[in-house]
């Protein structure tokens, strides 16, 4: 899907903002596109690396579907080279590997119906970027439409316009990564840029796509007090009704010189997602604490969680039982 012929045997790929000039025989940034004869070829279609059952919360969504589980599915592969992920082993598996591709064979009609087979309530394309297997999610997610599953993308946000067009009518949720406010951060430690984020983030909140957002808060990169009020800010500026998950940073990877985030940064971070004007900001990888969901208007606590758990649910019909105020997501 998503690609142009564009002279002498080359071709453009229009799916990621890479929009990759692949030569023959060449693949695009993803590792996972290949130009075939002047045509471009998805190499993972069907070929699922990782299938699991997931409470939504690990997407993490907390304003969709809450206490519900989503089958979650991958394949190999990502058009970003994060040196701090926390999946490499499969997201960077083609690139350290000599472009090997692998994953088991499967069919849209297997995933959906192992979805219903464990009574999941949605699919999600995650673990690794789900734009770079976006031909296989488009046909799993409209199959999952017809039996009444919703879909979720936990991605870096990096598609093009052309490819949220195609994903309109079967894509219902996203988390999005804004991994930092700073081109220079995006240039060095992920091989992409910034504004393409930026501008997945506006414009699927501008389709009705239910959107959260991360934010994982590495030290000495990306944990100014600056630099986490422009992300905040940015966020207020679209709704202030966006969650925003600022997560806890683990060495990982090519990164396992750098501390774990410290606590107070992350509490500093929620002050300033809610001084910003934010309604709903979440802390994570820290159990127990900036879980749970209050009411923006009256403070009522609404949800209890407890790491992945909904322990406690008060919302009804979408509105607080105190006050009445609506509270934004899709509740099941």
């Amino acid at each position: 899907m998503l690609w142009e012929e564009v002279g002498e045997g080359r071709v453009r790929c229009h799916l990621c903002a890479h929009r990759c000039l692949i030569p023959p025989g060449g693949r695009g940034v993803c590792g996972v596109r290949e130009n075939r004869g002047g045509k471009l070829y998805s190499l993972v279609y069907g070929r699922i690396v990782s299938q699991a059952l997931d409470p939504v919360e690990k997407k993490p969504l907390f304003h969709f579907l809450p206490g519900t589980g989503t089958l979650s599915i991958a394949t190999v592969g990502c058009n970003f080279r994060c040196d701090f992920c926390q999946n490499y082993e499969i997201s960077q598996f083609p690139r350290e590997h000599g472009g090997r591709i692998v994953g088991d064979p499967v069919e849209p009609e297997e995933v959906v119906e192992a979805a219903q087979a464990t009574r999941a309530r949605s699919i999600s394309y995650t673990y690794t970027e789900p734009t770079i297997f976006f031909e296989f999610c488009q046909d799993v997610g409209k199959r999952a439409v017809e039996v009444g599953l919703k879909n979720i993308f936990v991605t870096n946000g990096y598609m093009t316009e052309e490819a949220l067009a195609e994903a309109k009518g079967w894509l219902h949720a996203a988390n999005v990564d804004l991994k930092s406010f700073s081109e220079d951060f995006y240039r060095r430690f992920c091989g992409a840029s910034l504004q393409p984020v930026l501008d997945t983030i506006a414009h699927m909140w501008e389709m009705g796509i239910w959107v959260e957002v991360t934010t994982l808060v590495i030290p000495g990169r990306n944990d100014s007090e600056a630099e986490l009020g422009w992300i905040a800010e940015f966020l207020a500026g679209i709704s202030p009704q966006i969650p925003w998950h600022i997560s806890r940073f683990v060495p990982a990877y090519k990164a396992w010189d750098l501390p774990p985030t410290p606590l107070e940064t992350l509490r500093r971070a929620r002050e300033i997602g809610l001084s910003a004007g934010l309604h709903f900001v979440y802390l994570g990888n820290v159990p127990g604490e900036g879980e749970d969901t209050l009411c923006p208007s009256c403070g009522h606590l609404l949800l209890r969680r407890r790491g992945f758990s909904v322990v406690k649910n008060d919302i009804l019909d979408g509105h607080c039982p105190r006050c009445g105020a609506k509270i934004p997501g899709v509740w099941a």
